[in-house]
């Protein structure tokens, strides 16, 4: 959810031309130094005992990540989308293409190496995530992120050592799978706008 609406906010931030787009950039920018920690007690007020949170258990956790994520998600890819030369998107608004076509067909398939990096990113920090896994799960063993699943299998006194390491070694199946997937993206993305010219 933060990347694509990060995706589009950098569009609307690096191509588009509204009034005061520079203050709400630097706005936006600025959330970044909100913390985490600060608004975890709010949001639990906010989603607890609500029809809403029984109907879908991981909503809170969606909203929080997404919350939190987007800042510097929007910063990183409008730093990318900005390098992008404004003649391609000349060219193509001079063939007849508007926004969307200019986002989908010219945008995108230049800011994959960015997306795919990001990507990796985020999914990292939300699949390692203990803090927020264990504030809005809410305590139930039912469900629960997995990191919160795996805290738990410590035991009540914390001698079940043996299947917190074994479950963390399953654990990192699928963040090796994500990241052997984009890796081709990723250092192209990493090294993007590094050298000019």
């Amino acid at each position: 959810a933060p990347l694509i609406l990060a995706i589009m906010a950098s569009y609307a931030f690096s191509v588009l031309e509204w009034k005061g787009r520079d203050i709400v950039f630097v706005v936006v920018f600025a959330l970044q130094i909100v913390p985490l920690q600060m608004a975890l007690i709010p949001l639990l007020r906010v989603f607890s005992g609500t029809p809403i949170a029984d109907v879908f258990p991981f909503l809170s956790l969606w909203m929080a990540h997404t919350i939190f994520g987007l800042p510097l998600a929007i910063f990183l890819l409008h730093n990318f989308m900005s390098e992008v030369p404004r003649d391609l998107i000349e060219a193509a608004r001079i063939d007849g293409a508007g926004h969307v076509s200019v986002f989908l067909r010219v945008m995108l398939p230049l800011m994959l190496p960015a997306i795919a990096s990001y990507a990796i990113f985020q999914f990292l920090w939300v699949w390692n995530d203990l803090l927020v896994g264990l504030t809005f799960s809410g305590g139930s063993r039912t469900v629960q992120p997995l990191t919160a699943a795996l805290a738990a299998m410590t035991g009540d006194r914390g001698q079940d050592w043996h299947l917190l390491t074994a479950g963390a070694f399953v654990s990192i199946i699928l963040p090796l799978i994500v990241f052997f997937a984009l890796q081709r993206f990723f250092v192209r993305g990493l090294l993007a706008g590094s050298v000019k010219g």
